[in-house]
């Protein structure tokens, strides 16, 4: 039996370490008795209320944005294009909208099912190596935003399965796809495992 994140890991208050941290650890979903789960290979932080890449700067609360104001272990997926379904997860304390963006994956359990999901007959990069194409392997929604993981009966969880992630192979770099974040843009707040074939973009 792995032990999933808790409270204390979910509320650390620096978010750029706890993506960093996230590194290694096991994504799972469980849905109609359906189980898959992957090692988290790319994550990036987004920084609360100061930060211009961040759904919540200047503390914008929305119908869509008010999970992030929950406190840390909460999931909070939204729509991108229409089209994808991206999964972060919030951290902090209550009131503090820090979230991780995941932004790909390293596929352990639940293959063909998620092979299934994503219409592909090999075993490929494309697999999960981005937040879209994730959340479509692992089933994850937007009808999941508002998820407590840390409820005994998640349909979305993370584990920690003491896979060792050696600080020399984390590295960081500036996130994809904010080009509106202004001077946030450059800051060194997306990670990944050095040379893993899952990352969404290798640096």
């Amino acid at each position: 039996m792995y032990k999933r994140l808790g409270l204390d890991f979910f509320i650390q208050q620096n978010v750029a370490v706890l993506a960093s941290s996230l590194l290694g650890k096991v994504l799972c979903t469980k849905q109609k008795g359906l189980f898959t789960s992957a090692m988290i290979v790319e994550t990036e932080a987004y920084q609360g209320p100061e930060d211009k890449g961040s759904h919540a700067f200047r503390n914008r609360r929305t119908q869509r944005t008010e999970t992030m104001f929950n406190r840390g272990g909460f999931a909070y997926v939204y729509l991108c294009y229409g089209i994808h379904h991206l999964f972060n997860v919030v951290t902090g304390p209550e009131d503090v909208p820090h979230a991780v963006l995941i932004r790909a994956i390293q596929p352990i359990e639940g293959v063909e099912l998620m092979m299934k999901r994503r219409k592909m007959l090999k075993i490929l990069p494309k697999l999960t190596a981005g937040p879209g194409t994730l959340s479509q392997a692992l089933g994850i929604t937007t009808a999941m935003t508002g998820t407590d993981m840390l409820s005994p009966d998640s349909p979305v969880w993370i584990e920690d399965r003491q896979y060792q992630i050696e600080p020399e192979q984390i590295m960081s770099g500036p996130r994809i796809g904010i080009d509106y974040a202004a001077d946030w843009i450059d800051r060194p707040l997306r990670f990944w495992i050095k040379d893993s074939i899952w990352v969404s973009r290798q640096r």
